[in-house]
């Protein structure tokens, strides 16, 4: 492994939601946990979570008042086993 690949970089995820109630982050990297991961709405409307991750791929989705939304800022998705598909996170 290279030195420093275990470094965390921290990732800010954005969703304009202003109607929004209620915003969290889901994905492999918390067990899709929808408690966890809170957004913080900012005086425009637009929801953000900062996490740090580890190099690697991750999926994820938004949570909004108990509705599973898209990041539409992400240019990557995969399939789920649901048959729709989540967001897909590469950091190098």
């Amino acid at each position: 492994m290279a030195k420093g690949s275990t470094l965390t970089k921290t990732v800010e995820f954005r969703l304009y939601a202003p109607k929004a109630k209620k915003v969290s982050l889901a994905g492999d990297f918390n067990k899709w946990g929808t408690k966890t991961s809170l957004a913080k709405k900012d005086t425009q409307g637009n929801w953000i979570v900062k996490k740090s991750l580890k190099p690697g791929r991750y999926e994820y989705k938004f949570y909004v008042d108990g509705n599973w939304a898209d990041d539409p800022n992400c240019s990557s998705r995969a399939t789920n086993t649901f048959g729709t598909q989540n967001c897909v996170l590469n950091i190098k």
